[in-house]
């Protein structure tokens, strides 16, 4: 009786962790700031989207940046600085060409950059935070924002089955925290 009382137990508390990490992780938003409150950057950034969200380890995943130049950007160059949100440490970083997320010249008006990452299995789980900086083809910077994202459980570490007996709760236990945590 006690064996199958504590190994209920034991479900219904790994079902609770779950579940609250699920809630936690789909509760982020992505808040854009620019790097410099007062500065009068020439594009204009009205979103960031990162998909999936939460982005998950060992998967890519895509960051959409849309946003409003008044005149042509003939080229230039985007830097990726990511870090761990409260650790303290140099950020990765990330250089990339202009060309390689838009179609170049970028005209005037409304445009979308598009890039795709695919992050290492072994990432911590977490909140990172991305400051991207927009340079012309002139080392002029354009624009500069912040904003956070989330890399979460793979969604099928969240979905899997609940153990019948003792051994299989332990079994389990030991893949889930394998495959899914490590």
């Amino acid at each position: 009786m006690e064996i199958h009382s504590s190994a209920s137990m034991l479900k219904i508390l790994l079902f609770l962790c779950i579940s609250s990490s699920t809630i936690l992780l789909q509760a982020q938003a992505e808040t854009i700031k620019y790097c410099e409150k007062s500065a009068n950057y020439v594009v204009k950034v009205s979103d960031a989207k990162i998909l999936p969200d939460p982005v998950v380890r060992g998967e890519p995943f895509t960051f959409k940046i849309s946003a409003y130049t008044p005149e042509t950007i003939p080229s230039g160059d985007l830097v990726y600085e990511i870090t761990y949100a409260g650790a303290e440490g140099a950020p990765a970083i990330f250089h990339h060409d202009l060309c390689e997320e838009a179609a170049c010249p970028l005209p005037a008006g409304d445009f979308t950059l598009i890039h795709t990452e695919l992050l290492p299995s072994y990432t911590p789980l977490g909140t990172y935070n991305v400051k991207l900086t927009f340079n012309d083809y002139k080392d002029n910077q354009l624009t500069c924002i912040k904003f956070p994202f989330k890399i979460g459980l793979n969604h099928q570490c969240l979905q899997s089955s609940f153990p019948n007996s003792k051994s299989d709760l332990i079994r389990n236990y030991f893949i889930f925290v394998v495959k899914c945590l490590m």
